[in-house]
């Protein structure tokens, strides 16, 4: 069997990023319900708002 090397990968070497292993605690976190949830809010604002205010 191949020994597991724990050094870095070739994807970490050409450059490419893992930016899960990498959490700012900086940063607000929202749940993906809560994006759902505003997304939809939003879709169903801009489909109402022409009632309230007509476009000429």
């Amino acid at each position: 069997m191949a020994k597991e090397d724990k050094g870095q990968s070739f994807s970490s070497s050409a450059g490419l990023m893992r930016y899960f292993d990498s959490e700012d605690q900086k940063g607000i976190k929202v749940g993906p319900r809560t994006v759902v949830a505003l997304a939809i809010a939003f879709t169903i604002l801009i489909i109402v708002l022409p009632v309230f205010i007509p476009v000429n």
